[in-house]
């Protein structure tokens, strides 16, 4: 059974995606999300091939015919991907797909044949699976500072690092807040709902800008809004958006990515494969969080950086707790994160600083740590009462509001993610590396500080300015 967090968020994806019956993955587990009644593949001929086969497989279940097999979409012409319905989408429950299953099953023989996969599901990228992202934002004094701080350093539009961070956009008065002046590119997205409130995961896009202009300020940073809808997208128009967010103003130095998904497999995306494939190819190095699910499962696209033929063009990141030693109870971990950052109750931007804005919290805190560990965690602290949390168990208690005037805290490796994204710019800057990809190699060859994550002693970033936050220990951590 998925846990409550995860159930929570499942129906925030449904209510914002209301015309993609969505399911659970696998089974009812808290391990990804996916459109039902619908499989991926290549286009033309594997298509075709996969077509045929969840033909031939579905007649020996009941209630499935090969009528259900059919286009679902027109085939793209970037990411190369086609959606196939091979079943009814409204059948069944958010537990699971029997028809995805079978689809899978029915080519499974051909995928040995072929040597790669064929097929797969249609996958839900998001900004926060089980975790929102590590938690809520929580609001900052406005007379307070980011954390990291602003580091000391001129922008230079000659030599400056061209960053692009793909994301949700920027707040209307993002211009406010200094460091954000030069910044440019989307506007987010229904910032408010009718009540003037803002909705969940607004700002993030924002956030995550602060971070790299408080680390990097000798950079060109461009924020796209692929990730509005609530954070998430579906795989099948993720490597497309992927391709558009490069195309305005070609491939940059670094790209930020603090979305992704994991599918139970270690080989990569279908539907992010042509853009991998052509990223490969190019200079621009993408620095992509590993997500928070607490799990050593591997999280697409960061999990790219353990694949020999993209460890050089990705850098996948991992959050540390306030304290920088260990690793934050949310992080995931495992042999496919190459670094990890500061992650925990980091201080940037949410909003411009023109007015005061409402925020009501979705999600309840627990009483303690919900993935084991037993330290002042963003799990259990600062306590709230939230929406979606109340909803679930009928409860009369009120949801917590509160107002933010600019600066939050936030945790979660999507800000973990920014924080070397920016480590990288600042390197290239100090060291007049044109090459992000070797700017990435020098960075981590030459770090000499390490960090504890599950028992392995890992590559630790922590920027010059960045300030640790203490950290309560109730018993040696997990």
């Amino acid at each position: 059974m998925a846990p409550q967090r995860f159930q929570e968020q499942f129906e925030q994806m449904q209510r914002s995606m209301p015309d993609v019956p969505l399911a659970m993955g696998p089974d009812d587990s808290a391990e990804f999300v996916y459109e039902k009644g619908v499989v991926l593949a290549r286009d033309g001929e594997e298509a075709r091939l996969v077509e045929d086969r969840v033909r031939e497989h579905f007649t020996a279940f009941t209630g499935l015919t090969a009528d259900h097999v059919r286009r679902a979409g027109p085939e793209t012409n970037r990411s190369g991907i086609t959606r196939i319905q091979v079943g009814d989408p409204g059948h069944g429950d958010r537990r699971g797909d029997r028809a995805v299953a079978g689809a899978l099953r029915a080519l499974r023989e051909a995928e040995g044949r072929a040597g790669r996969r064929l097929v797969s599901r249609n996958h839900v990228v998001s900004i926060a699976v089980n975790c929102c992202p590590g938690d809520e934002p929580v609001p900052a004094p406005i007379t307070g500072a980011p954390n990291p701080a602003l580091v000391d350093g001129i922008y230079d539009a000659d030599t400056a690092i061209g960053v692009l961070v793909v994301d949700t956009g920027l707040m209307r008065d993002y211009r406010s807040y200094p460091p954000l002046a030069r910044a440019q590119g989307d506007a987010q997205l229904n910032e408010c709902d009718d009540q003037g409130i803002l909705q969940q995961y607004v700002g993030h896009g924002t956030f995550i800008a602060g971070l790299v202009a408080a680390v990097a300020p000798n950079t060109d940073i461009t924020v796209r809004n692929t990730l509005n809808d609530a954070g998430a997208i579906l795989e099948s128009e993720f490597g497309e958006k992927l391709f558009e967010s490069v195309d305005a103003n070609g491939w940059p130095d670094v790209m930020s990515l603090s979305a992704g998904t994991s599918n139970g497999r270690t080989d990569g995306l279908l539907g992010v494969d042509a853009f991998m494939q052509e990223l490969r190819d190019q200079r621009t190095l993408l620095v992509a969080a590993a997500g928070n699910n607490a799990s050593a499962t591997p999280f697409w696209p960061a999990a790219y950086a353990s694949l020999p033929e993209y460890e050089n063009a990705v850098l996948s990141v991992g959050a540390l707790r306030g304290d920088g030693e260990y690793g934050a109870c949310f992080s995931n971990h495992g042999s496919w994160v190459k670094a990890y950052a500061p992650g925990e109750r980091l201080t940037s931007a949410l909003t411009g600083f023109d007015a005061p804005v409402p925020y009501v919290y979705q999600h309840s805190t627990y009483d303690a740590c919900r993935f084991g560990f037993a330290y002042s965690c963003t799990c259990q602290s600062p306590r709230h009462t939230g929406v979606l949390t109340e909803e679930r168990e009928t409860t009369t208690a009120k949801p917590d509001q509160v107002m933010f005037e600019g600066f939050a805290h936030w945790s979660g490796t999507s800000f973990a993610t920014p924080v070397v994204a920016g480590m990288i710019a600042a390197h290239m800057t100090a060291h007049k590396e044109t090459d992000p990809r070797a700017a990435r190699t020098q960075l981590l060859s030459g770090n000499t500080e390490f960090a504890e994550v599950r028992g392995a002693h890992v590559p630790a970033l922590r920027p010059a300015t960045w300030r640790p936050v203490p950290v309560v220990q109730l018993t040696p951590p997990a």
